[in-house]
């Protein structure tokens, strides 16, 4: 690390701490040039995969979005604001673990479909009657009998 005072290299660490509850490690250094001391932080850079859209255009992932498509299906639901934010944590953690530089927006969809089911099933039938464009009752009811039919999951089961 450049010391900014004198611009040298030659910098060693003297104290490193965890700080923003263990995402960040706070480091201590101290130039052997100029002996100055300085405070660097580091943070994991963890970026985000590109969405192919249907079209096979490509978008930045955006979080906001995806929240916004969530808080839409679950409007007027019982469900939590801290609920909300776990399961678009808990997608976000799934798409970045996948290790991909992209992936299908149908992939990112059925992702939200899954977070869904577990928070609120109504939901999850809001979500899935435009997200898979239904056309008819009969395209509502098949789906409604097929959650029927699975055994309920709690909304904190990371399946």
């Amino acid at each position: 690390m450049h010391c900014p005072f004198c611009g040298t290299q030659d910098t060693k660490v003297t104290d490193s701490r965890l700080v923003a509850d263990g995402d960040q490690v706070r480091r201590r250094r101290q130039c052997n040039v100029c002996s100055e001391r300085f405070t660097t932080y580091e943070t994991a850079e963890l970026v985000m995969p590109r969405v192919i859209k249907g079209d096979g255009s490509r978008e930045t992932f955006d979080e906001i979005k995806l929240r916004a498509g969530m808080l839409r299906a679950l409007e007027k639901r019982p469900v939590s604001a801290e609920a909300i934010e776990a399961a678009v944590e808990r997608i976000r953690q799934r798409l970045r673990a996948r290790g991909e530089r992209e992936v299908e927006a149908r992939e990112v969809g059925e992702e939200v479909m899954r977070a869904l089911k577990r928070l609120d099933q109504v939901a999850y039938i809001r979500f899935a009657s435009v997200y898979r464009r239904f056309q008819d009752l009969d395209e509502f009811r098949a789906e409604i009998d097929r959650l029927a039919q699975e055994p309920t999951i709690p909304p904190n089961d990371d399946q």
